[in-house]
């Protein structure tokens, strides 16, 4: 499926006893395009670079809707299966204030537009917890069907992880299928993988989503293989009797086959990512990590600090694969700048799961750079969200700094009032440029040194140290004389213990610069 376009005003929430009527489930980002955090790439280069061509490729087969003149009574399967789906979302509101659970159902709806679908109404239910059975309650679930007939829907989207349980039971009651937001970001992740290593760990996290819900429909999935053979009746053939295995038990052992062939193809290639990440710390070059709320703006961030030139769109979850650049500071120091993967409120224990050899790139990072979208209605949700995830990586104890984008769009009291929660934070636009200088100083600031103080004679055959020196450390002074230079600098560890092998003396250090 291909993000659809937007819809305003489209849907509206009932009120009816337990149901809270909610304001309309339109397009999150009202700024007209011009706006757009995505359009900063015209004011840098007019030049077509990779992100624009990637956005190009995505954008190559859009489908309309509201053109069709299809007759009600056409239901071949292969036709439907190029529609635009038609959905109906339904949410429990069992915590938090209304207004935090009509922003749930906003978000489940700019996921289902992302996916693909054309959201018709959205409804929300108060209860305590969600139905053991039917997830929304029996009765309820038949004013959902109701609604489902009434709106010509063919999907239900809820806003929950539901259970194997709950899915059937549900697609009972209101006779189209039944989606649940995990699986909804799967299909959005599958869309979007472009890497070998990218489509791997959302097919994985796919099948240890659908394994426990594989299920028949009808006969086709109940019948058993075996029974008699050879020249019996049965034909089935010497080995073959007896009760046999049912469809669905086939499917299951085919499934959990393929989830070990991919599982050991990621760690395959975690082995190559590891290996490059290695490399990168012997060389002493200090590691940042982007990390932070889906279409937050971390792509846009890292254009702007490195011109990577990666796509950028104006869509949740637009990148998945991480991409990794090496810059400078203000003052020459080398580091590199990673983008990961974009968080979201209850991100689908699978991927991260599936994505740990990815998220390791923010475990393993010096410096965090966690990037807040200042224009949205609750960035603090956004920054929980975030931590959360961040704390199920092993990642919390790593050095943070809030980055507050998109302050050309963002409420001046909002940016006053994030700045007094999180005083450790820097607000910019990566579409204007406003706040980068500040930015890139704090990153220096906030960059672990760990450097070693030397004194060391080096010959003028091994120039590649003192360039070393210049390019990860921090050169006191350079003195020349007809043998080589004598150089006072601030080094990584590994770059004074190769120094250390050209004195008589057993190591140049002189005393630790501390962190």
């Amino acid at each position: 499926m291909h993000r659809a376009s937007r819809l305003e005003d489209v849907l509206r929430m009932r009120a009816h006893a337990s149901r809270h009527r909610v304001t309309p489930l339109v397009a999150m980002d009202t700024h007209p395009p011009a706006d757009r955090d995505d359009t900063w790439r015209d004011d840098l280069d007019e030049d077509v670079d990779t992100g624009m061509l990637d956005l190009e490729d995505r954008q190559a087969l859009r489908r309309v809707s509201g053109l069709s003149t299809e007759l009600e009574d056409i239901t071949e399967v292969e036709y439907r299966q190029v529609r635009l789906e038609r959905v109906v979302l339904a949410g429990v509101w069992t915590e938090g204030t209304l207004a935090q659970a009509e922003r749930s159902m906003r978000e489940l709806a700019l996921l289902s537009e992302t996916a693909g679908s054309v959201v018709l109404e959205g409804v929300i239910q108060r209860r305590d917890s969600p139905d053991p059975a039917t997830y929304l309650g029996s009765g309820k679930a038949r004013e959902l069907r109701d609604i489902v007939v009434g709106t010509g829907a063919d999907t239900v989207i809820c806003d929950g992880e539901l259970t194997p349980g709950q899915l059937r039971q549900l697609e009972d009651v209101v006779k189209v299928k039944v989606v649940d937001r995990t699986w909804l970001i799967l299909d959005i992740f599958a869309q979007h993988a472009k890497s070998r290593e990218g489509k791997a760990q959302v097919s994985l996290a796919q099948m240890q989503y659908l394994l426990p819900r594989l299920r028949g429909w009808g006969e086709s999935l109940s019948r058993q293989g075996g029974g008699a053979g050879g020249g019996g009746s049965g034909g089935g053939g010497v080995g073959t009797r007896g009760p046999g295995e049912t469809k669905i038990e086939t499917d299951r052992r085919r499934i959990r086959s393929q989830m070990a062939k991919l599982r050991k193809q990621i760690r395959e290639m975690e082995t190559a990512r590891t290996t490059q990440r290695a490399s990168r710390h012997r060389s002493g070059t200090p590691a940042v990590a982007i990390a932070g709320y889906t279409n937050a703006g971390k792509s846009s961030l890292l254009n702007r600090l490195t011109g990577a030139g990666v796509l950028v769109e104006n869509a949740l979850f637009a990148t998945l694969d991480p991409t990794v650049r090496k810059t400078r500071t203000p003052g020459g120091r080398e580091y590199t700048l990673a983008d990961t993967v974009g968080f979201v409120r209850h991100l689908p224990h699978q991927l991260v799961e599936a994505f740990r050899s990815t998220l390791e790139e923010v475990r393993d990072a010096d410096l965090v750079l966690h990037v807040v979208d200042g224009s949205d209605e609750a960035p603090e949700d956004q920054i929980a969200a975030v931590r959360e995830v961040l704390a199920e990586i092993e990642a919390a104890d790593i050095p943070e700094l809030i980055v507050v984008n998109k302050s050309d769009l963002a409420d001046p009291e909002v940016l006053a009032r994030l700045l007094r929660r999180e005083p450790h934070s820097i607000v910019v636009s990566a579409r204007t440029g406003h706040g980068i200088d500040e930015l890139l100083e704090a990153i220096e600031r906030d960059l672990p040194t760990g450097l070693v103080e030397v004194i060391v004679h080096v010959p003028y055959s091994r120039g590649d140290l003192i360039s070393r020196a210049h390019r990860t450390g921090e050169v006191v002074s350079e003195e020349h004389d007809e043998s080589g230079t004598l150089l006072r600098a601030k080094v990584p560890g590994a770059l004074a213990a190769e120094m250390a092998e050209l004195v008589d003396s057993p190591d140049p250090v002189i005393e630790h610069a501390g962190e």
